[in-house]
């Protein structure tokens, strides 16, 4: 009797704004003073080093799947300053062994933040990387790029993944709504030139947009035939959404998979462990438990949660 098994690999995505992850060195070309030991914040390396190893520390954690645990495949960062901290986090904290690489933006964004996706090369084989510079209209200060990297994953399929991070509300959300849904078109459009060349390409765009699901921006995204696979996600431990503004939750961070990815989505959840929230002394509770609040330093891991979508690899 001939018996045949299906092996069913599962490829992780995770995504994660880390707050403010600089490193303790000003550079002359952008507004980061505040992140060295004589900045309001005496960003020190005893602090820097913390904060790489607590970013380490939640993105092995974010491996765990019920009874098994996988390092994730991929990792979309948002907020990270620049090679040099990339370098630490990959190649000198917990994660040193894991054997990670990365690709990254450089950005004209004026305090130099930056997006960045680490990959593991033994399930996804980086083909090419570029930033997708987003020009500014007007009222808008210099943005970040938004990251395109594809790769060939086990399967032999090819992987489109984009990162963004979209202009922040500061000034007023309607004020700076546009920004956002430039920023969304921007991402559109590199969506749409992969589609008229490969019909049936997967394509996965994740990162903090800075909007709800529902806002103008998403809705573009969703229209152009992109879905929200991280709609309605939850965790395990309480969290209704990624950030927790004025004690109400909501979801910043999202995660969108076109149809063949869409495909073979299983499963997205706000990851929530217990290390990574503390209680809400205002509001009640429970919230991020973040490495700033102001200029007063929290010893924590961010302000955002990660998301942790998961798909099937046949």
């Amino acid at each position: 009797m001939n018996i045949c098994f299906l092996l069913l690999t599962v490829f992780t995505i995770v995504e994660l704004n880390c707050e403010n992850l600089f490193d303790c060195e000003h550079d002359a070309l952008k507004d980061d003073i505040e992140w060295t030991a004589d900045g309001k914040n005496k960003w020190n390396y005893k602090r820097y080093w913390r904060k790489i190893n607590k970013t380490a520390q939640t993105i092995i954690a974010c491996g765990e799947n019920g009874d098994e645990w996988n390092l994730p495949d991929l990792v979309a960062l948002c907020e990270v300053e620049n090679d040099s901290v990339l370098t630490d986090l990959t190649k000198k904290s917990l994660l040193r062994h894991a054997r990670y690489d990365y690709v990254m933006t450089n950005s004209p964004d004026e305090r130099g933040i930056d997006v960045a996706l680490i990959y593991s090369p033994f399930s996804f084989r980086l083909i090419s990387s570029y930033p997708l510079r987003v020009d500014v209209v007007k009222g808008m200060k210099p943005t970040r790029d938004i990251l395109y990297a594809c790769g060939e994953l086990i399967t032999g399929d090819t992987l489109h993944v984009f990162v963004v991070h979209s202009p922040s509300r500061s000034g007023g959300e309607h004020e700076t709504r546009s920004f956002r849904k430039h920023v969304a078109q921007r991402l559109i459009n590199a969506v749409d030139s992969i589609r008229s060349v490969s019909p049936n390409a997967m394509i996965v765009a994740t990162g903090d947009f800075n909007d709800y699901t529902g806002d103008d921006a998403l809705n573009l995204i969703s229209d152009s035939g992109l879905t929200e696979v991280s709609a309605n996600s939850i965790g395990k431990h309480g969290a209704k959404g990624t950030y927790r503004y004025r004690g109400r939750w909501g979801s910043l961070d999202h995660v969108f998979a076109n149809g063949k990815m869409k495909d073979r989505f299983l499963n997205c959840i706000i990851f929530d462990a217990p290390f990574l929230l503390e209680k809400d002394k205002t509001y009640g509770g429970m919230k991020p438990r973040r490495n700033y609040l102001g200029p007063f330093y929290q010893n924590g891991f961010s302000d955002h949660l990660p998301l942790v979508a998961r798909f099937r690899m046949e």
